[in-house]
């Protein structure tokens, strides 16, 4: 499978003048919460949650135009776009809508019966698809309404002085999805989530939520869904070399100076020719350093050669544990 290209977002470049390390944190991927087979390359979308009633326009303009009209139940669109626009294009991943299939569900939070496995089929088939995703229901609300409401009758039944009106509504979207898997005719995912956005109500006695809340909550519902089979980030530190020793201590600090203004490339060009320096702890720092500066340009795989060579050939201690976290990242990465 081809390596995915993630985009690393440098945070800092830290230095201690008395210290022979510098430090440059970014982004480190953490395991999905799922997994999709390795045979999963592209899935069908397709939205149940809908009735023949609440069906007067088409999935697919919906998701291309990025428009959603007529009733609320259309908002339940706005998650497959979410899905779309989120994983499309991802490790090989391709989406497709089908521009003629309808399924219809209960419309309500309810969940219906699983699909069968011909109708599933036919779907996949038509689509040159791996994989069935399928919004099985969708169901909104605001909580925050509610509670003014309550707020309200609880002031007028004890006499006290009503609340000030609520100017924050949060708006609630749960789905429920299920992944189907035509050829071995087994079911790889099935999830219920609940996603919440907060929106400005106005100044009205009772909080009335923006047009755009549904829209967008729903939107975001499916990112959230489809996210627990990407991997998240968090961050990382790491240490680098800026001194060195005798004749090379000067491009060391001349190679540093150019990290700190995230000139990667032009540190490199410092730091190569010393990595066949005769002295062997300025090649190995210079190793370990060229392992940094790939990472932080987004090709783990050529970080790894330079780190194994730094701690191989040059004995770094950095860069023995760094190879391995090197090796987890790029398992990550396919």
């Amino acid at each position: 499978m081809k390596k995915t290209v993630f985009l690393l977002f440098v945070i800092a470049t830290l230095s201690l003048s008395c210290s022979k390390y510098g430090y440059v944190k970014l982004n480190y991927p953490t395991s999905p919460q799922a997994f999709l087979p390795e045979n999963i390359h592209t899935i069908a979308l397709v939205n149940r949650s809908l009735t023949k009633k609440d069906d007067n326009a088409s999935v697919i303009e919906s998701i291309v135009s990025g428009e959603i009209a007529g009733s609320d139940k259309k908002a339940s669109d706005e998650c497959l776009k979410g899905v779309y626009d989120r994983i499309n294009g991802w490790r090989q991943m391709n989406i497709v809508i089908p521009k003629k299939t309808r399924l219809y569900g209960t419309g309500t939070r309810e969940t219906p019966e699983l699909l069968d496995w011909k109708t599933v089929k036919q779907i996949c088939d038509s689509t040159k698809s791996d994989a069935l995703l399928v919004l099985e229901s969708f169901d909104s609300n605001s909580d925050i309404l509610s509670n003014a409401l309550n707020n309200t009758m609880n002031a007028v039944i004890t006499g006290n002085v009503p609340p000030p009106p609520t100017s924050q509504v949060r708006m609630n979207v749960v789905c429920y999805w299920r992944l189907y898997d035509p050829i071995n005719q087994k079911i790889i995912d099935q999830y219920q989530s609940t996603s919440f956005m907060t929106f400005d109500g106005g100044n009205s006695v009772i909080a009335i939520p923006p047009p755009e809340a549904l829209p967008q909550t729903a939107y975001h519902a499916g990112e959230e869904y489809i996210q627990r089979f990407l991997p998240s980030y968090y961050h990382v530190s790491r240490s680098l070399y800026k001194r060195g020793k005798g004749r090379d201590k000067q491009q060391f600090l001349t190679a540093f100076r150019k990290t700190e203004v995230a000139n990667w490339e032009g540190a490199q060009q410092v730091w190569e020719p010393i990595t066949k320096s005769n002295n062997s702890t300025n090649a190995g720092r210079a190793c370990l350093n060229m392992a940094v500066a790939y990472e932080v340009l987004g090709k783990s795989d050529q970080a790894l050669i330079w780190a194994k060579k730094a701690y191989e050939d040059y004995g770094n201690k950095l860069a023995r544990d760094y190879q391995n976290q090197l090796k987890y990242r790029i398992r990550m990465e396919y």
